[in-house]
């Protein structure tokens, strides 16, 4: 594999990465550092959030920046406040070993008095969000007329958030730049608009699928208390038998510590953080590439740079402090035409970050229960029982040994035959949870449990009775009163199961789960069965929403607008 330092990186810069834990380059800094420490070609960058661009197109700048010069000579232009910071902090850390060079973020929020401060004193590289800057730009506050080289770094999600008018004028107030280099995770006619006007010939580099953003993700979060934060995890782990995946920590303590917990456990995991050697890190990679771990667990930081695939479910053990790392994180799953489920394990004060988190991935955030200890067990139950009845038996001679087995079990009935091999695979399993708790965090109010009573005492009345157990240990009602049944174009193939689906329509509508009969889901469509009073208001919720692009349509199923297939 390549090295930073057959880049063509100075050594300094080298030496910077590899403190950080980097040795070997991302696909997209592997393509684009080479072009770009010639400082002469115009560039276009397309590559998912997360493959590592900041230092695909930071380690070129600071290569190329005179630090004896006080003056702005680079300009970095990015959509969000937490991107801007975040940008920042990388650069700081690839500049270590370099003196005199001088980085600033410039964004709204904070006071611009300081950052006016902060220019003055001299800086090379400014790193800006386009309203600050042009509010810096018409006050004078800033010269961008020696600016080199222009970054515009998620061009896409900038034109989403209609700045660009603000991204032309930067542009023509940089009449001396040499280069412009252009990131984007997609490339709408908007972006290719701007670089035939403002770019000479650039060389594009894809890494990736062109004009394709990650919509195969089901986020998920569940709340608990904090003294319940790692059970809970464990419970998450066991709930999902196949799991695949990243635990994303904040320190590297915390990774540390649970990987040795999980471990004395019986699980897969081994922990990546910042005090392993390389050759330590590569053996923990290794490992987790060819799936003898079958979880891992690290810091952001750690992190970086990890490209596996076929990661089924990344979990954010805490939120991270800064929101827009939370989609590098979960960015780590659903590639490549694949879907993947990114679980958020938070306490009830983080609930607010949810909302920023929503905004920047542009996704429904779904509120999820804890699975009781029955719900586990019965999802490990039907998870073995798959892989013993897929279990591959034609590499072996087991015919030899039939007539064997069938003389032994000759008095065993099949039934007996089953039960003990549920046992010898169970019996440790069932115990632990034979009596487990609620993990859930439960914050009721006056008014939500004035809400409840009415509605035990509405099932009371008759209007609901209890039938049995759903799916995933949710109730399923048999309806007494009047009931709709409604058809969604929504299925399966949208990423969903029966339980985050459930939640979904819950989370849209407002409404509880009382309200709800049988859920018939299908790969394009599902049907919901549902008390006729809420029926309007479902509608009204679902009915010409947007979902991951597209158009939702919910209607009477008994109407003629949607027939069960």
């Amino acid at each position: 594999m390549v090295t930073f330092e057959e880049l063509g990186l100075d050594e300094r810069l080298v030496q910077a990465v590899t403190e950080m834990g980097y040795v070997n380059p991302t696909p997209i800094q592997e393509k684009a550092i080479p072009v770009l420490i010639n400082g002469t070609k115009d560039l276009i960058g397309l590559a998912q959030t997360g493959t590592g661009k900041t230092a695909a197109f930071g380690l070129p700048l600071l290569q190329l920046l005179d630090a004896e010069q006080k003056y702005p000579q680079a300009l970095v232009v990015c959509p969000t406040r937490e991107l801007c910071l975040q940008i920042v902090n990388e650069i700081v850390s690839f500049k270590k070993h370099i003196k005199g060079l001088q980085v600033v973020a410039v964004y709204g929020g904070a006071s611009i008095v300081m950052q006016i401060k902060d220019i003055r004193r001299g800086v090379q590289v400014v790193v800006a969000t386009p309203g600050r800057l042009i509010d810096l730009i018409e006050r004078k506050a800033i010269n961008l007329e020696q600016i080199k080289y222009v970054v515009l770094d998620e061009a896409d999600e900038m034109l989403n958030m209609g700045f660009q008018d603000d991204i032309e004028f930067i542009l023509q107030n940089t009449p001396a730049r040499e280069s412009t280099w252009l990131f984007s995770a997609t490339m709408p006619n908007e972006i290719r608009k701007v670089s035939k006007r403002y770019m000479t010939e650039p060389v594009e580099i894809t890494v990736g699928t062109k004009n394709t953003s990650n919509k195969n993700i089901d986020h998920q979060y569940y709340v608990t208390s904090a003294q319940h934060r790692y059970e809970t995890l464990k419970r998450l782990i066991d709930f999902n038998p196949g799991i695949y995946g990243i635990i994303f920590t904040r320190t590297k303590v915390d990774a540390q510590n649970i990987a040795e917990k999980l471990t004395r456990e019986g699980y897969d995991i081994d922990a990546l953080h910042g005090d392993l050697t390389q050759p330590q890190r590569d053996k923990v990679m290794n490992q987790f590439r060819d799936r003898s771990l079958q979880l891992l667990i690290a810091t952001d930081v750690a992190a970086r740079g990890i490209d596996v695939k076929e990661i089924t479910h990344v979990i954010n053990y805490e939120l991270p402090d800064d929101v827009e790392v939370y989609t590098h994180r979960t960015g780590r799953t659903g590639r490549a035409g694949s879907t993947g489920v990114a679980i958020s394990i938070i306490h009830q004060r983080e609930a607010y970050k949810l909302k920023q988190i929503e905004k920047i991935v542009q996704s429904p955030i779904n509120k999820m229960e804890i699975p009781s200890g029955k719900d586990v067990c019965r999802k490990q139950f039907f998870f073995f029982m798959d892989k013993l009845l897929n279990a591959d038996i034609s590499h072996g001679d087991y015919e030899t040994y039939v007539p064997m087995l069938e003389e032994k079990f000759a008095d065993v009935s099949k039934e007996e035959v089953l039960k003990r091999v549920a046992a010898l695979e169970f019996d440790r399993f069932l115990k632990y949870y034979e009596n487990a708790g609620d993990l859930n965090a439960r914050a009721e109010n006056r008014n939500e449990r004035r809400g409840d009573d009415k509605n035990r005492n509405r099932n009371d009345r008759g209007n609901f009775r209890e039938s049995g157990r759903r799916e995933g240990g949710r109730d399923s009602r048999d309806f007494q009163g009047d009931t709709t049944r409604l058809f969604i174009n929504i299925g399966t193939k949208d990423g969903f199961y029966k339980a985050s689906f459930l939640q979904f329509i819950l989370d849209m509508s407002d409404l509880r789960k009382d309200v709800l009969g049988r859920i018939d889901m299908k790969e394009m469509n599902s049907w919901v069965e549902v008390d006729k009073n809420a029926a309007g208001q479902m509608i009204r919720a679902l009915d010409g929403k947007n979902f991951k692009g597209r158009k939702i349509r919910m209607n009477d199923a008994d109407s003629g607008g949607g027939r069960r297939r």
